[in-house]
């Protein structure tokens, strides 16, 4: 239906067929050198500036799935919306099938790059919110939610738009479809919401789905179900998926690599299975520690652990909290370095173990 696997929906009477499937061997998503900025205070409070992303890089392929995870405060969230484009970083790059994205028109560009339909043009990125009870109008049937994007990005006539939507609700596992179409959300589970959600994203077939705490606000008993529909999305179809998260254990069921953040950086990034079997960094192990620990959002009073903004000038930022803190942590931050296949932010690796170190 979507993807590289499957023919779009494009209209026939028209005359747009889809263009070749680029080559799978080039990133469908790459990420260079994203630093973004915010600054905070007025006229009656001092000014701060806010380092939310700092020098970010990764890559994501087709079929591939990949976890942003850290705690709140740690910068994933910005950097989904920097990819969607949403926010604009302060430097860096995006590319797209080894094209930059960020060198376009930026009025004409921001609807080309979220799907719209000129002539000749695949669906690029889609987002599915944390929030399935916000997500959707309330005032609007499922039928309308999906119809909309459908005509909007021209991927179905007008006179197919109910099969096609029908065929979007059976993709997402809501059955029978015909029995949700005419629904409010209001009459919706939560679960059921968020799969309406995800078939909307899916609606103008995009490469890359980013997912941003897609199962936060879920039951527990419903949370696996949405992260084996992504699965199945990723393996049927070629869907890519950047999951935002701050759960290793939802990461590692999903993803095939992590990127775990902290304060804006890259601390730690691998293989799904290493990094939480294995893990380097000591913020990664105390992330994998939290798993285990039944009561460790209770301790938080039911809140996430938030990241300081503040961080140690010149040295790490994970310092002030590492249980394997030197001296040289205090003043001098680490460069990444290659350990056992993956890349760690950490003094307790020798200094050999730099990236492009001789």
């Amino acid at each position: 239906m979507f993807g590289v696997k499957t023919k779009y929906f494009f209209d026939s009477a028209a005359g747009v067929e889809p263009p070749p499937a680029p080559s799978t061997d080039l990133p469908l998503l790459e990420v260079r050198g994203i630093r973004k900025v915010f600054s905070s205070g007025g006229l009656f409070a001092p000014r701060r500036r806010l380092v939310a992303v700092e020098d970010v890089s990764f890559s994501v392929h087709r079929g591939e799935a990949v976890a942003l995870v850290g705690e709140s405060g740690s910068g994933k969230s910005t950097l989904a919306r920097i990819v969607l484009r949403l926010d604009p970083p302060d430097s860096g790059s995006i590319l797209i099938d080894g094209k930059p994205v960020l060198a376009h028109e930026p009025r004409s560009a921001s609807l080309a790059y979220r799907g719209r339909v000129q002539m000749v043009f695949r669906s690029r990125v889609q987002m599915v919110f944390q929030d399935p009870f916000s997500s959707l109008n309330p005032v609007h049937t499922v039928a309308h939610h999906l119809s909309r994007p459908l005509l909007r990005h021209r991927k179905a006539h007008p006179r197919d738009v109910r099969a096609r939507s029908i065929e979007l609700l059976r993709l997402v596992g809501l059955e029978p479809a015909e029995d949700f179409m005419d629904r409010l959300p209001n009459e919706l589970s939560g679960g059921q919401r968020q799969r309406v959600a995800i078939a909307r994203a899916l609606a103008v077939e995009p490469d890359l789905l980013v997912a941003d705490e897609p199962t936060s606000m879920l039951d527990v008993s419903i949370r696996t179900g949405i992260l084996n529909l992504f699965s199945q999305l990723k393996r049927d179809h070629g869907l890519a998926i950047l999951l935002i998260t701050h759960d290793l254990a939802s990461a590692r069921y999903l993803c095939d690599r992590i990127l775990v953040l902290f304060r804006g950086r890259v601390v730690e990034a691998g293989p799904s299975a290493d990094v939480v079997s294995a893990p380097a960094h000591p913020y990664t192990r105390a992330l994998v520690a939290s798993i285990a620990d039944a009561g460790h959002l209770q301790s938080q009073g039911g809140k996430r652990p938030h990241a300081d903004p503040i961080t140690t000038a010149g040295g790490c930022p994970f310092a002030s909290r590492c249980p394997s803190v030197m001296d040289v942590c205090r003043s001098v931050d680490p460069a990444p370095r290659s350990v056992k296949g993956r890349l760690v932010r950490c003094h307790l690796y020798p200094e050999s173990a730099q990236v492009g170190a001789e």
